[in-house]
Order: C-alpha cells, then sequence, then structure tokens
C-alpha cells in the first residue's frame, strides 16, 4: 500500500475554500482512500490531500480518471488561485 500526500501552502485566507473544494470532489473519486487534512500545530493555512492506493498503478490511473471528468475539472475550477505552493510526497506502508 501507499499513502500519497500533496501539501499545499494556501494563500492567506484561502486554506478553508481550498480544503472545502477538495472535500465537495471526494465522493466522487472511486478506487482509492482519500481524505482532507488541515494545520492544527504547524505552517499555517496548509491543507494535504491525502490518498491511500494499493499500488501506484492504482493511484495514477485514479488521477487519470479525475483530471479527464469535466464535471470535476469544473467544480476545482480556480483552484490554483487559492494556494502559493505545493509538493507531493509518496510513501509506502510497510
Amino acid at each position: 500500500m501507499f499513502v500519497v500526500r500533496e501539501t499545499f501552502t494556501a494563500k492567506p485566507g484561502k486554506a478553508s475554500a481550498l480544503a472545502a473544494m477538495f472535500k465537495e470532489v471526494l465522493p466522487q473519486i472511486t478506487g482509492v482512500k482519500v481524505r482532507v487534512l488541515t494545520d492544527f500545530i504547524g505552517p499555517f493555512n496548509t491543507v494535504v490531500l491525502e490518498t491511500e492506493a494499493t499500488d501506484l498503478t492504482q493511484f495514477e490511473k485514479t488521477m487519470q480518471e479525475y483530471m479527464s471528468r469535466q464535471d470535476i475539472r469544473d467544480k476545482m475550477k480556480g483552484y490554483a488561485d487559492l494556494y502559493q505552493s505545493g509538493r507531493r510526497e509518496v510513501y509506502k506502508v510497510i
């Protein structure tokens, strides 16, 4: 199993909007377990999209489907305007 963490540093005052946008589309993502996390103790304005996948092929397939669906793209329109930077980390669960 793999855990993929996509960590975004939201623009000031935009973390809640970014988290809500991710949370709205989560029920439409199938095949993987996904959750949204926000900072509690740590750097301000942090939003993390955490995905659990059996293997990286499954994660890649889910990402391709996610990015190709027009309904999801419509709901996520403008999300890049809500954050300053981001990174992706991939962990293997042992």
